[in-house]
Order: C-alpha cells, then sequence, then structure tokens
C-alpha cells in the first residue's frame, strides 16, 4: 500500500502494458484516422479508428480470418500484405484516404508484419508518413523467401506437404487480383 499521500497508482491498462497513454494522447491531438494494427500467434488484425469523445469508432476492419474466403490460408507476410491491401480498399471506399500507423506496445522491427500491413495499405492507394526503409522487400511480401525455404530437396524428403508451398506465388497474385 502507499504510505505517502503524493503515491498515485497508474492506470489499470498501463500497468497491464496494454495502452501507453502517452502516445495514444499524442495520437489523438492529430484528430486524424488511425491505422491499428495488431498481431498474435494466429491472426493479423488491421482496423481504421477515428477518435471520439464517446469513444473510438471503427470505420473499417480486415484480418486474416476475411482471407480464408478469398483462398488464402496462412499467417505469414504476404498474409500481412494483404490484409494491408483489403484494410486500404475498404478505407477507400469509405472515403478515407491518409491515417497515421498505430502499432500500439508491439515491437516494430524493420521489415515485419506491421511494415507489411503498412506496405499493403499504401500500395491499396493510402496515404501514409512512414519511411521507405523500414518496408519489406517485395521478394519478401509476395513470399520468396518461403518458396526459397521449402524447396530444398532435404525438406521435400522430410515433408511431401512442403511442395504446397512452391505454388505459394501463384496463390498470393490470384487473392491480390480478387482484392484489388
Amino acid at each position: 500500500m502507499a504510505k505517502n499521500k503524493h503515491f498515485t497508482i497508474p492506470y489499470r491498462r498501463k500497468l497491464q502494458r496494454k495502452t501507453d497513454y502517452k502516445l495514444r494522447k499524442s495520437l489523438l491531438s492529430s484528430s486524424s484516422p488511425r491505422l491499428v494494427v495488431r498481431k498474435s500467434l494466429k491472426n493479423i488484425s488491421a482496423q481504421i479508428i477515428m477518435y471520439g469523445e464517446k469513444g473510438d469508432k471503427v470505420i473499417a476492419t480486415a484480418t486474416t480470418s476475411e482471407l480464408k474466403k478469398l483462398g488464402w490460408h496462412g499467417k505469414n507476410l504476404p498474409s500481412a500484405y494483404l490484409v494491408g491491401l483489403l484494410i486500404g480498399k475498404k478505407a477507400l471506399k469509405q472515403k478515407l484516404s491518409k491515417a497515421i500507423l498505430d502499432t500500439g506496445l508491439a515491437r516494430t522491427t524493420k521489415g515485419s508484419k506491421i511494415y507489411a500491413v503498412l506496405k499493403g495499405a499504401l500500395d491499396s492507394g493510402m496515404e501514409i508518413p512512414h519511411s521507405k526503409e523500414i518496408l519489406p522487400s517485395d521478394e519478401r511480401l509476395e513470399g520468396r523467401h518461403i518458396i526459397d525455404y521449402h524447396s530444398s530437396e532435404e525438406k521435400l524428403k522430410k515433408h511431401p506437404s512442403a511442395s504446397n508451398h512452391i505454388e505459394l506465388q501463384k496463390k498470393f497474385q490470384e487473392v491480390k487480383s480478387k482484392i484489388i
């Protein structure tokens, strides 16, 4: 317990490391829509959110589970890019072309899934401030690194199902054309 009258208990979400209130205040004071990207072990989600005094308003949402309807299965870097394309198209339908990237408390690593979502949103036509060095390469976005890894003879001997990954690039282009 606190033994001093100057001690204040931090907010619950700050204690749980779910919200960085200083960053949130600066994002909200800009009064522009936010592209909120969250990733878990099984899903990647992206939302366009507008600040409201009574609570934030979700304008558009895209997740990797939506990609299953288009014929794409997976939670890898190409999946994140496709989620970015999908959220960008949905935002443009709502007449939103500008946003600010909000990664929350996730670690931001150069070329990560979060930046793959950003690249997808940029390719769909949205304007989001960013640095070009953080975006993954086009080869990685198309899954070339996955194909190279699974196409070795050793992998094919150990895991015959790895041959399915070789057709990944064709499937990627097919789903991308459905979104665009």
